[in-house]
C-alpha cells in the first residue's frame, strides 16, 4: 500500500482475545492490510472471557498466523507491548509511538453492544475511530450504532465478509478446519488445547 519511506498516516489497531486465532482472523488482517498503512495486532485478555491459553501463547499464535499470510503483507505487525486489559491504555501506548497517525480501533460485531460499557469509553472514543467487522450471527443494529455515536463514536462498518469460523468451534467442537495449518502445528508442538 505504501513504501517504507512514506509516513504512516492511518493505523488499524486490532487486538484480539482469540483463543486460538482462526482463519477468520487471517482474512480480517489481509483486508486491513489493504486499507491501512499499518496494522498493529496484539493478543489481549478480555475481562469478560476466560482464556484457556496464556497471553504469551496467543501472541505467538498470532505471529504464526501473520507469517503464514500469502502474499506476505509487510504492513501487519504484532505489537504485543501495547496490549492492556483496558483498551484506552493500549491506545495511549500507541499514541506515544505514532503521535500524528489516525488511529482506528477494529472490533468485531459481537463487541458493538459491549464497547459502550468499556473503561472510560468517552475518552477512548475521542482518540480513535471505530471500524466494526461484520460477523455471521451478530446483527449490527442502528440503535447499537446510535449508542456509540451518542458517546462521541465515529463508526464505520467494514465492507468485508468474514468467514463463519470461531475459536470456540475449535476448543469446544474440535473443528480443526477453523484454524490454519501453521497455527495447528504450533498447537500440536506446544501441547495446547489437550482435548482437541
Amino acid at each position: 500500500m505504501n513504501n517504507q519511506l512514506s509516513p504512516i498516516k492511518k493505523i488499524a489497531l486490532f487486538g484480539t482475545s482469540a483463543d486460538p486465532p482462526t482463519a477468520g482472523h487471517q482474512t480480517i488482517l489481509k483486508w486491513l492490510a489493504e486499507h491501512y498503512d499499518l496494522v498493529l495486532v496484539w493478543a489481549s485478555d478480555n475481562p469478560f472471557k476466560k482464556h484457556q491459553t496464556t497471553l504469551e501463547h496467543r501472541g505467538e499464535m498470532l505471529q504464526v498466523a501473520i507469517d503464514e499470510i500469502e502474499p506476505k503483507k509487510h504492513n501487519i505487525k504484532l505489537y504485543q507491548t501495547i496490549s492492556d486489559r483496558r483498551t484506552l491504555i493500549t491506545v495511549q501506548k500507541a499514541r506515544k509511538i505514532w503521535k500524528n497517525a489516525e488511529l482506528t480501533l477494529v472490533i468485531g460485531a459481537d463487541l458493538v453492544q459491549q464497547i459502550v460499557k468499556w473503561y472510560r469509553i468517552e475518552e477512548l472514543l475521542e482518540q480513535v475511530k471505530i471500524l466494526v467487522i461484520p460477523r455471521p450471527g451478530y446483527a449490527i443494529t442502528e440503535s447499537d450504532l446510535e449508542d456509540l455515536k451518542n458517546l462521541g463514536g465515529r463508526c464505520t462498518i467494514a465492507t468485508l465478509n468474514a468467514p463463519r469460523v470461531s475459536s470456540s468451534a475449535y476448543r469446544l467442537e474440535q473443528d480443526k478446519t477453523v484454524i490454519t495449518p501453521a497455527v495447528q502445528q504450533y498447537i500440536k508442538r506446544k501441547h495446547l488445547y489437550s482435548a482437541v
